[in-house]
C-alpha cells in the first residue's frame, strides 16, 4: 500500500530558482558570518588572489525571512567586472539554499582602506603594490623603494604602472583611494 507520505514530492522550482526546496525544520540556520565565509571564495576578476571580502568591496549581509540581501560597492564608476562579481557571489550562495539579491551601492564610496591587511599581503604576492601614496610605493617582488612611476594611468582606473631599479621588474600599483 502506497501511504500519502510517500507520494509527497518537494515543489516545483522555476528556472531561475536554484534554491531547494526545504521544510521550516531543516532549514540550517544562517548568520551573516557564514555568508561572508562562502563569500570568501568569490574572487576579484581581474585579481584572482584576493577575495572580494577582503578586497573590501561587501558593504552589507542581511538575512531576512525572505533570503539573503547582500550589498557590494564598486571600486569604481564603470567597473566591468561587477555582472561577473554578481554572478559569482549568487553562486557561491547556492549552497545556503536561500533566495539572494545582490545589489551594487554608491551609498557609501569604496576606498582602499578598506583592503584587509591579508588582502594587502594577498595583492603583494601577486605582484602588486597596495595602495600607497606614489612616494610611499614599494616594489611587491623585493621590497625596494627604489622604483618609479611609468605612468598614472594603468590597466583599470585604480592602478598606476611602476619599474622598480633594483629587482628591474614592472609592476602595478593601486592608487590610494
Amino acid at each position: 500500500m502506497v501511504t500519502a507520505a510517500a507520494l509527497r514530492c518537494p515543489a516545483p522550482t522555476t528556472a531561475a530558482t536554484t534554491t531547494p526546496t526545504t521544510t521550516p525544520t531543516t532549514t540550517p540556520t544562517i548568520d551573516g558570518a557564514a555568508v561572508r565565509d562562502l563569500l570568501r571564495s568569490v574572487h576579484d576578476p581581474e585579481i584572482p588572489t584576493i577575495s572580494i571580502v577582503d578586497l573590501g568591496i561587501v558593504e552589507s549581509v542581511a538575512i531576512t525571512n525572505d533570503g539573503i540581501e547582500i550589498e557590494l560597492l564598486p571600486t569604481f564608476v564603470g567597473c566591468p567586472a561587477l555582472d561577473i562579481i554578481r554572478g559569482a557571489v549568487l553562486e557561491a550562495l547556492v549552497p545556503l539554499g536561500r533566495p539572494t539579491t545582490v545589489e551594487f551601492t554608491w551609498r557609501v564610496p569604496w576606498t582602499s582602506s578598506r583592503i584587509s591587511p591579508l588582502g594587502r599581503e594577498r595583492l603583494a604576492a601577486s605582484g602588486f603594490a597596495p595602495p600607497a601614496e606614489p612616494a610611499d610605493v614599494r616594489c611587491p617582488y623585493c621590497a625596494s623603494a627604489r622604483v618609479a612611476m611609468d605612468s598614472a594611468f594603468g590597466p583599470t582606473q585604480c592602478r598606476s604602472l611602476f619599474y622598480c631599479r633594483d629587482c628591474r621588474q614592472p609592476f602595478e600599483a593601486f592608487k590610494p583611494v
